[in-house]
């Protein structure tokens, strides 16, 4: 898991362009579309593996869009929670990393669908909620004291958010199991694949305790700004960004931060101190 996250950060660092720019205000725009014509639309999107092989082969997609809930209240919440968590993720990772995390959650879906049709000949009722609410995972791992107003007026840390959400993917994952629908019981754990593949390292460094996360080349952080000021007093800049080589000089405005998980020490503009490969 480690290797594959870590190409698909170097991926990124050479394809910026890649990627669908502004891909979840594609997902709310559709999804408010097919709200608004009902269940005349509805049946002729939800995932089928028979139906694609007959040749509808864009239910392969369109069973994200396929809303939940008929209530028009809760659903613009939803969608505006999806729009927030969704645009924030790909403002902080770049287009490219964020339709990369959506996207290979989509196919794992589908994968998940066609396998267990083939093995149990039964079109499993594959549902976006799950891949949607796994953004909630990644945003809390970046932003976990952030302070949002649930229903507009509850103010509540998206660290609490996401643990409801864990509550609410086990609580999924077992009713389903008495139920004695255990297929249906592993869309859950799918959707958190792309979760565990693409942010599992931010997750666990998070989790970490406080004094296993003080490494020494934290602790040294003092001296090593002092050596580094030493070694700069004699060029034209203090600051320098490790990846795109903005100073402080050239860009007197923008903010240069140090990375502590990188080894050694090495500077990074606002830009590319989230997103960027570590140093190792």
């Amino acid at each position: 898991m480690k290797g594959l996250s870590r190409a698909i950060e170097k991926f990124c660092q050479k394809h910026r362009r890649f990627g669908i720019s502004r891909l979840m205000i594609y997902v709310v725009f559709v999804s408010a579309i097919v709200f608004l014509f009902g269940n005349d639309l509805i049946h002729r999107l939800h995932f089928s593996p028979v139906m694609i092989l007959r040749g509808e082969v864009w239910r392969l997609v369109t069973w994200i869009f396929i809303p939940l809930n008929n209530q028009i209240f809760f659903f613009a919440i939803t969608l505006y929670f999806y729009y927030f968590i969704g645009s924030t993720l790909e403002r902080e990772w770049g287009a490219a990393k964020f339709t990369i995390f959506y996207l290979f959650g989509v196919l794992l879906h589908i994968i998940y669908g066609f396998v267990m049709w083939f093995i149990t000949g039964l079109s499993i009722q594959i549902i976006p909620v799950y891949l949607n609410l796994s953004m909630f995972f990644a945003f809390a791992v970046l932003f976990p004291d952030h302070v949002v107003r649930l229903f507009f007026f509850i103010p509540i840390k998206i660290k609490w958010l996401a643990l409801l959400n864990a509550v609410f993917f086990l609580y999924s994952i077992v009713s389903e199991l008495i139920i004695g629908r255990p297929f249906i019981a592993i869309l859950p754990v799918v959707a958190l694949l792309n979760f565990i593949i693409i942010c599992g390292e931010e997750a666990l460094a998070y989790l970490r305790p406080l004094k296993a996360r003080a490494s020494p080349q934290t602790i040294d952080f003092q001296k090593a700004a002092k050596r580094i000021k030493r070694e700069q007093s004699n060029q034209s800049y203090r600051h320098k960004c490790a990846v795109c080589g903005k100073t402080d000089t050239d860009y007197p405005d923008l903010e240069f931060r140090y990375c502590s998980r990188c080894n050694g020490y090495h500077c990074f503009c606002s830009e590319h101190i989230v997103n960027h490969i570590h140093f190792q």
